[in-house]
């Protein structure tokens, strides 16, 4: 059985030998376009424009900003010296300049029209169906699971009103293995009636698909292509694991692997292609990290109008623990958005004495837009 127990923020994954399943790849297609009439051809129906105003002030919000006086006109003028609010203050409508830029939000570029981010927050629950160890996908039924994530998203609803809720379900299409395999990658590759049960789940929730990606001593440039027929579809995003990227041939589990700056454009400009051929709304990738050596040369990173780029905290531990990793990793090494992963038995390991709570994650700086739930 296929086993992962994840890193905690100090220490190092313990990863379990697997068996080889057959691989069954089927011919499943969609389609990205719309027609009005049933008996009419299908025709491409462009998304409506980009409410960059809206976007400007939902970033503000995440980084506890108050909210300008004027409209912006451009990412950079809202990386200008703001004063912080508390998560409890009354925003005042008033600028006030200072010497010292804000951190957040981040000056980057606009995305295109259909971008899910900050306009929703994606909430998701995580693992593979062939492990009880890995996350809640293996752990519980699927019913079972839907009902558990309907009840978070409204948890989230609730505590954060003004920000919808996206539901997700995030499967890890490739996992890392503690043995070889024939091909020497370390690495399981899911079958596509495993990415299918996945996705028909998400699409009852009205949710999102994200297909997550641990390479091994494989690379993200041969691995995604083998993905493409499910990220050429409008609800399937993609996360990648450096935790699990073995650039020095090390086993998973053994150390804990990187990413470079490099391994992550490409993956932004492949989803990018993939957007451009399929007319798709932007693309979501997710990267999680819990310590800096993860991820290298980190302001090297491009988010691209086309895909919006989650930089997510992932580490398990107390409460303190996860704060401080948040504020050291994800905070001051700023990209694009932001996540975090709660754990519901890893993160209530003494000395813990319990998970970190809606209100908790909301005050954070910035507040994730992205939550993960193991």
């Amino acid at each position: 059985m296929v086993t992962k127990h994840h890193a905690a923020i100090v220490g190092v994954a313990a990863l379990a030998l697997a068996p080889v399943f057959v691989l069954s790849y089927t011919n499943l297609a969609t389609t990205e376009y719309q027609s009005a009439d049933a008996n009419a051809p299908e025709r491409f129906i462009p998304l409506p424009a980009l409410n960059r105003a809206d976007y400007d002030a939902r970033l503000r919000a995440l980084a506890h900003l108050k909210p300008l006086a004027f409209a912006t006109t451009s990412p950079q003028e809202l990386a200008s010296a703001d004063v912080a609010l508390p998560t409890s203050s009354t925003a005042s409508s008033t600028k006030i300049a200072t010497s010292t830029p804000h951190l957040w939000p981040v000056s980057t570029v606009y995305p295109d029209a259909g971008a899910i981010l900050p306009f929703k927050r994606i909430v998701a629950y995580y693992g593979n169906f062939y492990s009880k160890g890995m996350g809640v996908l293996g752990e519980y039924p699927p019913d079972t699971v839907l009902a558990m994530l309907a009840s978070t998203t409204a948890k989230w609803a609730a505590a954060d009103p003004t920000t919808p809720v996206l539901p997700a379900i995030q499967y890890i299409a490739v996992v890392a293995q503690g043995s070889a395999g024939k091909e020497g990658k370390y690495i399981l590759r899911m079958p596509d009636d495993q990415i299918d049960k996945a996705l028909g789940m998400a699409n009852q929730m009205h949710g999102i698909l994200i297909l997550d990606v641990q390479v091994g001593l494989s690379t993200v440039q041969h691995e995604l292509p083998m993905l493409d027929k499910y990220l050429a579809m409008p609800n399937v995003e993609l996360a990648i694991d450096p935790e699990f990227s073995m650039k020095y041939g090390n086993p998973p589990g053994t150390v804990i692997g990187t990413f470079d700056a490099t391994d992550i454009n490409y993956a932004a400009q492949y989803l990018a292609s993939i957007v451009r051929a399929n007319h798709l709304p932007p693309k979501v990738l997710v990267v999680h990290r819990f310590t800096p050596e993860m991820v290298t040369n980190y302001k090297k990173i491009q988010p691209l109008p086309k895909v919006q780029i989650v930089m997510d905290m992932d580490g398990w531990g107390s409460q303190a623990k996860k704060k401080g990793t948040y504020q050291r990793v994800i905070t001051s090494e700023p990209v694009q958005f932001t996540g975090i992963k709660l754990f519901y038995k890893a993160d209530l390991k003494p000395p813990s004495t319990g998970m970190l709570t809606t209100s908790d994650v909301l005050s954070l700086m910035p507040a994730p837009i992205y939550v993960q739930y193991q």
